[in-house]
């Protein structure tokens, strides 16, 4: 079996890294156990700047693409076909506004050292895209955690606190001076990129790669 640390970063507001999350693991299972997975979710802020209440997401995004209130039909139509293809549930008519992610990324921050990260993540995206509810939102966060098992008063400490703010702060800098601009980023084994929410065939043929790869280098240096 071949290990591969894979960072994945993302932000909560991205529905294309719920599709190129759910593409990489549904690769990741098609490996038939070839590989293991490290998966480490790293931060990232598509709206930094956004305020604690929001934008509404048409006006967001006219404003930010200069998109047509048909070509976000569009778009939205197909994010919704591709993540029902991928067992997610986009509800377009639950989520209204756009959100500042920063207390999201520092709850999970936190989640990874008590190894719910990549559960945290999930439920998430679902309070987001599937309910509508805010990421911004300490109440929504903190239950959201003690959804998936984490320790909801714990997790409300922290968000009060600023707990982590620093080392988030850290970690999209270091990912910003790397060249990583757009995202979902994929990098596997701190060498290899993956960018986008790419169909699971793409990750499968590229996990399959780095592996036969990391095995020859490993069989070569044995020798």
């Amino acid at each position: 079996m071949t290990k591969l640390k894979i960072d994945f970063v993302s932000d909560i507001s991205c529905p294309w890294c719920v599709i190129g999350l759910k593409s990489l693991e549904q690769a990741i299972g098609r490996l038939d156990g070839a590989v293991s997975a490290e998966l480490h979710f790293q931060p990232f802020e598509l709206n930094p700047r956004m305020a604690a209440e929001g934008q509404d997401i048409g006006e967001h995004l006219s404003e930010k693409y200069g998109a047509t209130p048909e070509q976000g039909a569009q778009t939205r139509e197909m994010i919704r076909a591709r993540g029902a293809e991928l067992g997610f549930t986009f509800d377009m008519g639950a989520r209204s506004r756009i959100y500042n992610t920063f207390d999201a990324h520092r709850l999970l921050h936190w989640a990874e050292q008590q190894g719910r990260q990549r559960e945290l993540k999930m439920a998430l995206f679902e309070a987001y895209f599937t309910k509508g509810d805010s990421p911004g939102d300490h109440a929504v966060l903190a239950r959201v955690a003690g959804e998936v098992g984490l320790d909801a008063a714990a997790a409300a400490e922290v968000l009060a606190s600023g707990a982590y703010a620093a080392e988030v702060r850290e970690r999209e800098q270091f990912y910003q001076q790397q060249g990583i601009n757009s995202v979902p980023a994929i990098i596997i084994n701190d060498r290899h990129l993956i960018s986008g929410g790419q169909p699971p065939e793409v990750f499968e043929q590229a996990l399959r790669q780095i592996a036969a790869e990391s095995t020859e280098k490993f069989t070569s240096t044995e020798q």
